[in-house]
């Protein structure tokens, strides 16, 4: 390779731009020209240390000004340190940078700058003890700053493990997790993908353990993962989480375990990226590549920080670009992938129904809202089978909005609202479930409802599939509620009446509580 005459190979401008372009890794066809890509850029840091170490710190700020720029991209692409040697030429090639004895600030502020980059790598890069003690003497650091102390806490942790298997008599159930911090987590799973996958895989094996997780359960499941977490620190994490996601729904059908989990670890990630991110490091787009960022944004507004009045607004919204998406063919995605998009935040759906039952009777449902209804609970149906929905839904509204004050109710009046209205064919099936879910949501508001709960269910609860899904409907309405701090009592403890009713129904062993 030819070398220019500042010194340095003639490709420096090409990797500088290639850096700028990486340092956005947000697509699967910038990652993929990373890893292409990363044996030559190793082979430029190699020659590129070559020239930089018979150099002084101010000659080679002053022949290469934009070197810190370089090195600096270097450093925090996970790609580029995760793979062979490259984290160590990169040390190699910043501590030509370190002056021994500073003469002035500047010189200082370089050496402090320096030493930070170089503290990065070694805590984010696997180096043997020996390795990892002579890098320290460059820094000036104890040797137990760095790996040694995690190793140390790796050990005791294992030690206690052991002892108390021993006392207890081992139970794989009862281990000690390996505490090890959030940060040397988050650099595993970026520098290994395998592991990361695997957690996830073990998460899923959770979820579809039983069918009947709570969704307290769930999100326990989900903190001791530390996947939101992560997930909200960098988005190639949050990227791979939401690809087994989905994957996981379209193998399943979109089983009701998975889509809980999905849910739940949406919920999970908006708090830590809350609570983590004032003020955001990544935008959103690389957390959503392929959405309408508007789309997104409406969708991460918690409906609580939204007045109930304006609800009707916000779902008003989110439908019209939703179904500009889906029907006038937009360019972010099919339907599938718009509706993957709108289950993360599955609370909106719900309230779309609580909002049509709760309207006036004589008052015309809202389209936009039907439509959005129709499309929650089947994304792969065509204008057509949209459109008979939405008849179907707008009948039986029409009757339980009628019922909604009715003083005197009887499970009869609801079987008759609820029945086949069309005279056709029989409803497919996840309209069926739709109009079980307004029947349950018609049982928890109307006010007399709550009389005639308890037939109304046995009457709709035929087969153990539907069984399951009232417990689900009511946990995730509980769970819903505490998020939304929705104070009314009435509908509240009737809900949890139920679901214990209910959860004592279901055989010895299915039930998680």
């Amino acid at each position: 390779m030819a070398e220019d005459s500042a010194g340095l190979p003639s490709n420096y401008q090409f990797w500088m731009q290639k850096l700028s372009v990486w340092t956005q890794a947000s697509t699967l066809e910038t990652q993929r020209d990373i890893c292409l890509h990363l044996p030559q850029f190793q082979e430029f840091l190699r020659r590129m240390y070559e020239t930089l170490k018979e150099m002084d710190s101010n000659a080679i700020i002053e022949r290469f000004p934009t070197i810190c720029q370089l090195l600096a991209k270097s450093c925090w692409s996970p790609f580029i340190l995760a793979y062979d040697e490259s984290p160590k030429i990169l040390i190699w090639c910043l501590c030509c940078l370190i002056k021994k004895d500073p003469q002035n600030s500047r010189e200082s502020k370089l050496n402090s700058w320096t030493r930070r980059l170089l503290s990065h790598i070694v805590s984010t890069s696997r180096f043997d003890i020996k390795e990892v003690g002579l890098f320290n003497q460059v820094l000036g650091y104890a040797p137990t700053d760095y790996y040694p102390g995690l190793l140390k806490n790796m050990v005791l942790s294992l030690v206690s493990e052991l002892r108390e298997n021993h006392l207890n008599g081992f139970s794989s159930q009862r281990r000690k997790k390996i505490s090890l911090p959030t940060s040397a987590i988050l650099c595993l799973w970026l520098r290994h993908l395998p592991s990361l996958e695997n957690t996830m895989l073990h998460l899923l094996e959770k979820l579809i353990s039983s069918e009947r997780n709570s969704l307290r359960r769930i999100k326990c499941f989900m903190k001791d993962s530390l996947l939101p977490e992560a997930a909200a620190c960098h988005p190639a994490i949050f990227r791979v989480v939401d690809e087994i996601f989905r994957s996981a729904l379209l193998e399943t059908d979109g089983a009701p375990e998975v889509l809980a989990g999905l849910q739940v670890f949406t919920r999970c990630f908006v708090e830590a990226l809350e609570k983590e991110n004032k003020q955001l490091k990544f935008a959103l787009k690389t957390y959503f590549p392929y959405a309408s960022p508007a789309l997104v944004m409406v969708l991460l507004q918690h409906p609580k920080d939204i007045p109930q009045g304006l609800w009707h607004q916000s779902l008003k919204h989110i439908s019209e670009m939703l179904k500009e998406i889906v029907e006038d063919h937009g360019s972010y995605g099919g339907p599938f992938e718009s509706w993957f998009l709108f289950v993360h935040f599955g609370g909106w759906a719900d309230i779309t129904a609580e909002q049509l039952l709760m309207s006036e009777a004589e008052a015309e449902p809202p389209e936009a809202l039907l439509w959005l209804l129709a499309f929650s609970c089947s994304p792969g149906a065509g204008h057509q089978q949209r459109a008979r929905t939405m008849v179907e839904v707008k009948t039986v509204l029409g009757c339980l909005t009628k019922l909604f004050r009715s003083p005197a109710l009887s499970a009869r009046d609801l079987q008759a609202a609820a029945g086949e209205n069309l005279g056709g064919d029989p409803r497919p099936p996840a309209c069926q479930q739709l109009v079980r879910r307004l029947l349950l949501h018609f049982l928890l508001w109307a006010p007399g409802g709550h009389t005639i709960a308890r037939e109304v269910i046995t009457l709709m609860a035929q087969t153990d599939a539907i069984m399951n899904e009232i417990i689900g409907f009511l946990d995730y309405t509980l769970y819903r509620w505490d998020h939304l701090c929705v104070e009314a009592h009435r509908s509240r403890k009737l809900a949890r009446e139920l679901l214990t009713e209910l959860r004592e129904q279901a055989l010895p062993g299915q039930v998680n509580q």
